[in-house]
């Protein structure tokens, strides 16, 4: 991989890691319209420039972050995926292939789409991220560990769970980029852990490479999308969703 792939998974990683559209599902396909292999390497690579995007929620929360009672309800929310993530560790990386990410854009799409027509003209009882109650918080913890499977998207997942659970937009929006925190930081340290021994210098340069770009782009993602679930819904994104999906398959892999 070159240091310009590395900018441009980058960039697509920072840009897609929290809307809802899935970034590891496009990390997976503009990999490999990059004629990229998803050897061991490079799926660590995938996972582990994640972190930047992840270290932008750190920059623009970091005050809220200093809230034990909040942390507790994040922390909880990670519960079934740190549990799961760990066992499920070789069935999830087996799962790294175009097709699968290409049907999960689809039925994800659709799904976000059904979502947002029955919740139309509902009233959300949860305004604020601190006043998630406990249970509901491990609840959106178990769609987020839906997420596992690429082209699904955590953040998604995490967005319609919370709306089913009663959470406004903006308030879903936000617990989920909190939530990437800690789910993020645990699936980059093992994933590195794993492969560390298998990465050569380039590789350790061109993480570093992803993780930069991807920490710039994403802090411009988050604020563009707070600003834009104020007054619209999560449609587009799900429309958008099923014409890559549609798309890719039949331009690329067929």
């Amino acid at each position: 991989m070159t240091t310009l792939e590395a900018v441009i998974l980058g960039v697509v990683e920072g840009l897609t890691e929290f809307l809802p559209i899935s970034s590891t599902g496009h990390l997976i396909l503009v990999s490999n319209l990059l004629g990229i292999q998803q050897t061991e390497q490079h799926k660590a690579f995938e996972v582990s420039i994640q972190l930047g995007s992840i270290l932008a929620v750190v920059f623009l929360y970091f005050k809220k972050f200093l809230d034990t009672n909040l942390m507790k309800r994040i922390l909880i929310a990670f519960i079934p995926t740190g549990i799961l993530g760990f066992v499920l560790y070789k069935i999830i990386k087996s799962l790294f292939n175009p097709y699968i990410v290409v049907f999960m854009l689809v039925f994800g799409g659709l799904l976000l789409i059904l979502i947002e027509l029955y919740h139309k003209n509902k009233s959300y009882d949860i305004n604020s991220i601190y006043e998630v109650p406990y249970q509901k918080a491990f609840l959106i913890g178990v769609f987020q560990a839906l997420a596992m499977i690429p082209g699904t998207s955590r953040s998604g997942a995490t967005i319609v769970g919370g709306l089913l659970l009663g959470l406004n937009r903006k308030t879903a929006a936000e617990f989920s980029f909190m939530l990437a925190v800690p789910t993020m930081f645990m699936a980059t340290f093992y994933d590195v852990y794993k492969n560390h021994s298998n990465f050569n210098l380039s590789d350790w340069e061109n993480l570093i490479v992803g993780f930069i770009v991807a920490f710039i782009s994403a802090l411009f993602a988050i604020k563009w999308l707070l600003k834009f679930i104020s007054n619209h819904s999560f449609i587009p994104f799900g429309i958008y969703r099923i014409i890559l999906g549609i798309l890719y398959y039949f331009i690329v892999l067929r």
